[in-house]
């Protein structure tokens, strides 16, 4: 026994020795690297290289550490930053154009059609926007589409076919397998339930896709029909017809411009900023260069400020995370900003497809005490649905994208049932109770009749709420609310028609609507939230200590632990939902 303890005490103080080299050298690092010069450096003659594979959130995220302030992080990979890098690039000398080099963009429509503005507004500083695709998805092409010249290599591909999605269904599944879902929803086009209710897709549901597929697609030909010159019809027409499908193909469709390798490409833009073939283009990441640019782009400090406020991810009944919309964090920070003397209005930056009801209900209350005292502009990015619009509503002003998915103004309440799954294994569940209704739920047992009704009324209750809110806020009757809800999706140029949104652009329209009623000819911009990390998930980051979640993923492999990780996302959805219809991913 006491050989036993000897080995666990020296395994204990080797660990905590490296715990405490490893944090030394943490501090070193931080205290040397504060007395440094930039950790990124701007060649002349360089080229700006948008290679955007990495996820785009409009928010880098600032986070905090108590214990060890020194490792703050402030991330400048938000959409944001980007766009501010590619705005300053514009007027940095060094940097004589941009290159789209195989991009792969991992950001949504919303997203890429703002990218798309900032390269716009960059060309109008004279220098190139070139791009390069050994293939190119649509959405690709939608951004790439904007530059000067479009290349392809001679045995790639480029994807223009219009827009598709595709929805499983699962009520077959269900009967085979015993496992089922228990779903209590209000609004006809609340189809976030119908693959587990049906076989097939309803009438309603592929309306509204059709409806939002369609605006979507006009959205996106309407910008390459500028950016080269096509007419909208002809581009449906090379959609129809494949007429993209190599490269031969969609340069004479006027796609593209030059079929070559990426060597010739390189050498092309050599010869664009007058460098010999034989020498080294200077190329700088968009990573770096927007870490670069956050230091350098000289804007004055005001004391006048504006928050915006960021709100990305599901919203959960909870703190939140970088991830998630938790109304523990949007309530601390529309606090700060509404007591914060030096911040004059406020912009609610929304991508969230919704989520809990509870937690919507408790930050629109948030957002309406804020909106008492100081102006509240929202910004919509590529989702502002369901939940995601309950908290927009009652906004002074609503900004929204042309592409952005919102309304999905309905409610449902979804319940897994293994009953008959038990069964099938030989499990049978009995429960004892005192009174008529204490067993409300179980996961063992059918909904009784009466337990239906009384979550049926729940969600009709949330319901009347919910278009309440949304009729108090955007001034219409109950009756006009009625006809743009029932849980029907809509893009936000159609959102524009149904009064649903007041105008349409992105996050520096929003700005400017708040500096116009805040009465402000210059400020600054303040940042929320702030996230805080512990130890344990500081210890976690950088590999010192395995989560539990890193050790499930290693065991099942990465395929399981996704599926793992979706029935866990779905039992964590307490209470009723307010949620965008199903999670899609349009091609």
């Amino acid at each position: 026994m006491s050989f036993i303890q000897r080995v666990l005490s020296t395994v204990t103080g080797i660990f905590v020795f490296l715990i405490i080299c490893f944090l030394c050298l943490v501090v070193l690092g931080a205290i040397l690297g504060s007395g440094s010069d930039d950790l990124v450096k701007v060649k002349s003659n360089s080229v700006l290289e948008l290679t955007l594979d990495f996820p785009i959130k409009d928010y880098g995220g600032k986070i905090e550490f108590k214990e060890y302030p020194f490792l703050n992080e402030s991330s400048k990979k938000g959409l944001f930053n980007i766009i501010d890098a590619i705005d300053h690039a514009a007027t940095d000398p060094n940097i004589k154009g941009i290159s789209i080099d195989n991009n792969f963009i991992n950001a949504g429509i919303s997203q890429t059609k703002a990218l798309r503005g900032a390269l716009l507004k960059f060309k109008e500083s004279g220098k190139f926007v070139v791009a390069y695709g050994d293939m190119y998805s649509q959405k690709d092409y939608y951004l790439s589409s904007v530059a000067d010249t479009i290349y392809v290599n001679p045995a790639g591909m480029l994807e223009f076919k219009g827009l598709s999605t595709e929805q499983l269904y699962f009520k077959d599944f269900q009967e085979k397998t015993g496992f089922k879902m228990e779903i209590v929803r209000h609004g006809k086009y609340k189809s976030a339930v119908e693959p587990f209710l049906e076989n097939e897709m309803s009438d309603n549901n592929r309306v509204q896709i059709e409806a939002y597929l369609k605006s979507l697609w006009l959205e996106i030909r309407k910008d390459i029909s500028i950016s080269r010159n096509i007419s909208v019809e002809r581009l449906n027409t090379i959609a129809d017809s494949l007429l993209a499908r190599n490269p031969e193909l969609a340069k004479s469709s006027n796609l593209i411009d030059k079929v070559a390798y990426h060597d010739e490409y390189i050498n092309a833009m050599k010869f664009a900023i007058g460098l010999d073939s034989n020498k080294e283009l200077n190329r700088i990441s968009m990573a770096d260069y927007s870490e670069y640019a956050s230091r350098h782009m000289g804007g004055k400090y005001h004391k006048n400020k504006i928050a915006v406020i960021y709100a990305e991810g599901d919203i959960i009944y909870g703190e939140g995370d970088e991830n998630t919309v938790g109304q523990g964090t949007m309530e601390k920070s529309l606090k700060e900003a509404r007591t914060n003397s030096d911040i004059k209005a406020i912009v609610l930056r929304i991508n969230s497809p919704g989520g809990s009801a509870l937690a919507s209900e408790l930050i629109w209350r948030e957002i309406e005490l804020t909106k008492k005292v100081k102006p509240v502009i929202v910004s919509m990015g590529n989702y502002a649905a369901s939940g995601g619009y309950y908290i927009a509503s009652n906004a002074h002003k609503i900004i929204a994208e042309p592409t952005t998915i919102t309304g999905s103004i309905g409610v449902f309440g979804m319940l897994p049932n293994g009953k008959q799954l038990a069964e099938n294994m030989g499990i049978n569940a009995e429960q004892v109770i005192t009174n008529q209704n204490a067993l409300t739920y179980s996961f063992f047992e059918p909904l009784s009749s009466q337990q239906r009704k009384y979550i049926q009324e729940g969600v009709v209750n949330v319901y009347e709420l919910f278009t309440n809110r949304v009729a108090l806020g955007r001034k219409l009757t109950k009756a006009q609310v009625e006809e743009i809800a029932q849980g029907r999706v809509w893009t936000g140029a159609d959102a524009l028609n149904m009064g649903l949104v007041d105008e349409l652009g992105g996050l520096d329209l929003a700005l400017k609507y708040a500096a116009e009623a805040a009465k402000l000819q210059d400020f600054s911009i303040r940042e929320f939230p702030v996230f805080e990390k512990d130890l344990d998930k500081m210890l976690e980051d950088f590999g010192i200590v395995k989560a539990k979640e890193t050790i499930l993923k290693e065991e099942l492999g990465e395929e399981h632990y996704k599926i793992l990780k979706e029935i866990k996302s779905i039992s964590q959805k307490k209470g009723v939902q307010l949620l965008f219809p199903y999670s899609i991913n349009i091609k």
